[in-house]
């Protein structure tokens, strides 16, 4: 049994409350479980240098830990003066996990930035960040109206992990510190993977694991996108 009484394949509480924010193009509000993250999307006219006269659009990301959003305060970056090497992994995944929800070319010479602060970490942070981003992209383009929709899939993602030998999806915080092997999957509303992030933290897995995994992973995130869908096509 796990510690919070879920079945292995069952997701924490997720709520969603969208436009969270009265400036932004698209945002909202993410919750799994006690995890809780703000998702904001921002259209800029402009693309990065190596896009110019391309007629091709851009997505990029940026992610931050809010300082007591962690068990003991976690020191702001701008203070270090320099971001970790975790904090550029995690916003790098989210911005090429959200490059599969538009079709850049229709999107035309714009770009859009997304930014991702989580306000209370127990796990699945970057997870929630990339279900919260997809909402706040999808809400920024539906708000331009554009004659040609650049949003063709919805992305979502989710942690899985093995604890004491057996699959468990959607790890909170005491989970992922205790798992034996830790991963993170990334799909688009058709079934197909956009990555797949696994490391034995303890011993090996194997191949039959990784597809368990895969398997509770997609069954999770297939909710996660009933939940996008009800909130963007309104």
């Amino acid at each position: 049994m796990r510690t919070s009484g879920r079945e292995n394949d069952e997701l924490r509480a997720i709520e969603i409350i969208p436009n969270y924010l009265v400036y932004a193009e698209g945002s909202c509000l993410i919750s799994f479980g006690q995890t809780r993250v703000l998702c904001a999307a921002t259209i800029e006219d402009r693309v990065p240098p190596f896009l110019r006269g391309s007629g091709h659009g851009w997505i990029t990301a940026e992610y931050s830990l809010l300082p007591r959003s962690t068990q003991t305060r976690t020191e702001r970056e701008a203070v270090k003066g320099k971001q970790s090497g975790r904090t550029q992994e995690v916003q790098r995944l989210i911005g090429r996990s959200l490059r599969a929800s538009l079709d850049l070319a229709i999107f035309g010479e714009k770009q859009i930035k997304i930014d991702c602060d989580v306000i209370q970490a127990d796990g699945g942070t970057r997870t929630a960040s990339i279900c919260g981003a997809c909402i706040a992209v999808g809400l920024a383009v539906k708000q331009m109206g554009p004659k040609q929709n650049p949003f063709k899939h919805l992305v979502g993602a989710v942690s899985c992990g093995i604890l004491n030998g057996q699959v468990i999806v959607d790890l909170d915080y005491s989970e992922d510190f205790h798992t034996e092997t830790d991963a993170n999957f990334v799909m688009i509303d058709t079934g197909e993977l956009v990555e797949i992030q696994a490391t034995a933290e303890k011993g090996t897995f194997k191949d039959g694991q990784l597809m368990e995994m895969i398997s509770s992973a997609r069954q999770g995130i297939n909710h996660i996108f009933q939940l996008q869908k009800d909130i963007l096509l309104k």
